[in-house]
């Protein structure tokens, strides 16, 4: 039991709660510059693909097919612009329906 007592009225290193506020405060500012971080290049990989998605052609075609006792004619579908296609395709420019938008931006 003296033990016990004498761990109770210990005070030999023991953490002041300004401390903690301190500590939690460091925390929280930088969690709050990391997850910021990881959203804008969460959003940046999304542009990409998606940039990607729309520079696919879809256009094909095949001719016809004419086998012992069966034929099949040709066909083809050409793929035609979106509204936000950029026509010819630059790796430099983005497609016009994606805008990335800075917050922090002065402007």
């Amino acid at each position: 039991m003296k033990v016990l007592n004498r761990l109770w009225s210990d005070e030999a290193g023991f953490i002041v709660s300004s401390e903690l506020v301190l500590i939690a405060s460091i925390a929280v500012l930088g969690m709050i510059v990391g997850l910021t971080t990881l959203r804008d290049q969460v959003v940046a990989e999304l542009v990409d693909v998606a940039d990607a998605i729309s520079t696919l052609n879809q256009s094909f075609s095949f001719s016809g097919l004419t086998g012992h006792s069966s034929s099949t004619s040709g066909t083809a579908f050409q793929d035609v612009l979106d509204f936000c296609d950029v026509q010819p395709p630059n790796a430099n420019v983005f497609a016009e329906c994606v805008t990335i938008v800075d917050a922090g931006a002065s402007g």
